[in-house]
This record gives structure tokens, C-alpha cells and sequence, in this order.
């Protein structure tokens, strides 16, 4: 069985956020105030997590990425990562890398090889500001310690005008030294994080930042991915490559197979849409989960969730509270 949606995209990849919860405050995920923060009962257990992943497979879901929040802060994070190994996906997981080295040996064991971390800023000063917290020094350890390891390390950069673009070129030379794949990621619009389509950079923009720095010839376009989030790039004799997560100004909604699950059990069929459906409840209630899911993935739109980016009035969730 497969998850079609009505555009005919096959669906096989599940995001599932573990918590809203982060040790971190960047200023693009969650508002300045935090989030409301309620009873766990609103929130999936792990048993719950496995049981909904299952389904999912059985559906024909091929891989699971693990998110938060930062999910590292989940207590049940280990238990919920060996069950998940014992199923037939590739996984993988998104963090902050705060907590990463208490997790590096339990993540070798399972065989969980790819993780993207998120990074903003390699200025000290500056990577304190945007994450309203004082860990540069715990990330980068971490980080270079995760690329030590062998693990495949993709750097998940946001990018917004007049904060850090001023660093795209330094974060292009780490890839030309390291076996990393950095993704300069298009500020996008969530609650509380106070976005104007002017502080959005494209990838052209990001381009011809890079292209100032280093001779046309010697940047090489890489064979994209089947579902192509990223459209990859790398410098001549380079170890990594660098890409561009364009959302806003060159979607890549026609290639989507994601689903997303919220820490609250609500299934998101976008990124940005707010047509959300319960199947915590429903998995509570001994429901039909299957028929929910495949409600879900028939009514998603063709891009965006149909989504003007130009209307002030949008509204999403906060970032942290969906997972990314």
C-alpha cells in the first residue's frame, strides 16, 4: 500500500517530532516568549510514537527523520530510537547538537549514520543572539566530534538578510575542508518569528554571494535527489558540497513524499498548512488511524499548502512546535 495524494506524489517519508520542548531559543523557531507549555497528556508517549510509525510503514513509509523541539530533551528519546531501528526505514534524526555527545555510542549501535544539525552562525557573539543561549562552544565540539565519527553530517543553516549572510562564503569554505553537506535554508514564515519577505535571500542571491568569492568554473552543480529538498552544489576538489532549501522563492513542492507528526499527534501534510487531523485521539479512542492518514495526504495542495506568503495574515504554528 502507498500514501498518493491527489497531484499523485507518493509519500515515504515521515517527520516526527518527539517534543515542542528545546534547550535552545533561536529567534526564526520560537517566539522570544517561548511557547505555552501544557499537560504531557496532549503529547504522544513512546508507545504511542511507535505504534503510529508503524502504521505509517505499513502504509509505505521507507524512512523516518526523528525532530523536535530538539528531541534529545525527550527522557524517553532512547527507548523510542531502538524500537524505530527495529523497523524497516532508513532513520535518522534533527537536533541541535547540544546534548549530541550523550547519544553518540547508542546512535552508533542502532546504525542511525545521518544527522543534521542545526547551526546558524560559526561567530560566537552572534550565534549566541540568534539562539538567545551561551552553547556555541558545546555545538561546534559536538559537531566536529560528529563528523570525527564518520557520521554523515548535513549543516542546516537559516539564512536571513542582515543577520548572517554575511558568513554563507566561511560556511562554504567549512565544506570545502570537511566531509559535511551545509543547506542554507530560506527564512520561512512561523509564529512569533517575525518574518517580511525582504529578509528572505534566494538561492540566485546566495549564488552570487558565493560566486564573488570563488571562480564560476570551479562551483559544480551536483546530480539532485529523486525528492530534492536541497539543490546541491560543491566546490571543485572539495570533501562536502553545499545546497540551497529554496521554500519560499523555488519551491520543491512537486517532488514532496513528507508527512509530518506533531509531538501533539496531528498530522501536517505541509510544512506550512493549518488543515491539521488528530490521530492521537483517534489512536486513543482504538479509531481507524489508517483512514485518517489517508484523508490527510488526499487533501493536501499542489504547493505550499496554498499558501500567498504575501498576506500578513498568515498563521502557523511556531516552528518548534511543528517539527520543521
Amino acid at each position: 500500500m502507498m500514501l498518493v495524494d491527489g497531484h499523485g506524489r507518493v509519500h515515504d517519508y515521515l517527520r516526527i517530532s518527539l517534543t515542542e520542548k528545546c534547550n535552545l531559543r533561536c529567534n526564526y523557531c520560537m517566539p522570544e516568549s517561548g511557547i505555552v507549555l501544557r499537560n504531557k497528556s496532549h503529547f504522544m508517549n513512546a508507545d504511542e510514537v511507535i505504534a503510529l510509525a508503524k502504521t505509517f510503514v505499513n502504509l509505505g513509509v521507507k524512512k523516518i527523520r526523528i525532530t523536535g523541539g530538539e528531541p534529545f530533551v525527550n527522557k524517553d528519546i532512547s527507548q523510542i530510537l531502538i524500537q524505530l531501528s527495529q523497523l524497516n526505514v532508513d532513520l535518522s534524526i534533527t537536533s541541535n547538537a547540544v546534548l549530541l555527545s550523550d547519544y553518540f555510542e547508542l546512535l552508533e549501535q542502532l546504525n542511525i549514520r545521518s544527522l543534521n544539525l542545526s547551526i546558524d552562525s560559526l561567530n560566537e557573539e552572534k550565534f549566541n543572539a540568534i539562539t538567545r543561549r551561551n552553547l556555541f562552544d558545546t555545538v561546534i565540539k559536538n559537531i566536529n566530534e560528529a563528523i570525527h565519527r564518520g557520521f554523515k553530517v548535513k549543516l542546516n543553516v537559516v539564512v536571513i538578510k542582515g543577520v548572517n549572510d554575511d558568513e554563507i562564503v566561511e560556511f562554504v569554505r567549512w565544506s570545502i575542508r570537511e566531509f559535511i553537506s551545509v543547506r542554507f535554508i530560506e527564512f520561512m514564515p512561523f509564529d512569533g518569528n517575525q518574518w517580511k519577505v525582504d529578509k528572505v535571500l534566494s538561492q540566485k542571491n546566495m549564488l552570487d554571494i558565493i560566486a564573488k568569492e570563488f571562480k564560476l568554473e570551479t562551483i559544480q552543480k551536483i546530480q539532485d535527489e529523486k525528492n530534492l529538498i536541497s539543490r546541491n552544489y560543491k566546490i571543485e576538489g572539495a570533501k562536502g558540497s553545499f545546497g540551497f532549501i529554496s521554500t519560499i522563492t523555488n519551491s520543491f513542492c512537486g517532488t514532496c513524499n513528507r508527512i509530518r507528526l506533531t509531538a501533539d499527534g496531528k498530522i501536517k501534510n505541509c510544512l506550512f498548512s493549518n488543515e491539521e487531523l488528530d490521530l492521537l485521539s483517534a489512536l486513543r479512542n482504538g479509531e481507524d488511524v489508517t483512514s485518517i492518514i489517508q484523508k490527510a495526504i488526499q487533501s493536501k495542495h499542489a504547493k505550499n499548502a496554498g499558501i500567498d506568503f504575501e498576506n500578513q495574515n498568515y498563521k502557523n504554528r511556531s516552528m518548534t512546535a511543528i517539527g520543521g
